[in-house]
């Protein structure tokens, strides 16, 4: 019998865009231009998208994480030909993400069920993230900060989903067995088959049921995870 329920976080417990350049981005522009970078509204979102997959791609082979400080300060040295410094870094990295956040909505119901959930189970957020302090800012705008006894996130741990070390720390953290938690996620790799190899039960959300899971596994949202855990 489980006692705790991992969550995914985007795509999960939110509905986002997953492009880095999906909203518009007229502040986070206008202060890179404030700073003396000479690039068009055209060229900041192409640079950016380039430098967010340059790091993707070193840190594809072993799960490492980074973060939006690294990635931030590679692109504004760069576009203004010097080092920036910390708080140039820190003040262009917050716009883009509030920016950014506008696109990130919160679907009706989620919260009830969480709630309800607390009430049985102990719960956790572990999701993959540059931004330390992103989705416990969220998960306090949605009002169930609380409800979560830890929040996990890859830039913290350094290592992302599907390394078992992110799996690793929330179990530490927790103080529990992974055979103690289910995780539920919508992402086939990072949210089933990763967990499932680290020893817990999965769920996936996939209603177009293109993954290769069992079906009393398999979901159509988060809400379904109720009755599927109470399926024998």
């Amino acid at each position: 019998m489980p006692t705790h329920i991992l969550f995914d976080f985007f795509g999960t417990l939110v509905d986002y865009d997953a492009r880095r350049t999906a909203q518009g981005f007229p502040r986070t522009h206008a202060e890179l231009v404030g700073l003396g970078a000479g690039v068009s509204y055209a060229e900041f979102l192409a640079g950016w998208d380039r430098a967010f997959a340059g790091f993707d791609l070193g840190s594809a082979a072993g799960d490492h994480e980074f973060s939006m400080t690294q990635v931030g300060t590679a692109y504004l040295a760069e576009v203004l030909g010097r080092r920036p410094a910390a708080g140039e870094v820190d003040a262009f990295i917050r716009l883009y993400l509030a920016e950014w956040s506008a696109g990130v909505t919160y679907p009706d119901g989620v919260v009830p069920l969480v709630r309800s959930l607390s009430r049985v189970y102990r719960l956790a957020v572990v999701t993959n993230t540059h931004q330390p302090d992103l989705v416990p800012g969220h998960l306090a705008a949605m009002g169930i900060l609380d409800a979560m006894d830890a929040v996990v996130t890859s830039v913290e741990v350094g290592r992302r989903k599907p390394h078992p070390a992110i799996y690793a720390a929330a179990v530490e953290r927790l103080g529990i067995e992974p055979g103690a938690a289910v995780f539920v996620g919508d992402t086939y790799t990072a949210d089933f088959a990763g967990p499932e190899r680290f020893g817990m039960t999965a769920y996936l959300i996939d209603p177009s049921g293109r993954a290769d899971v069992p079906a009393d596994r398999r979901l159509r949202s988060v809400h379904d995870l109720p009755e599927a855990m109470r399926r024998p």
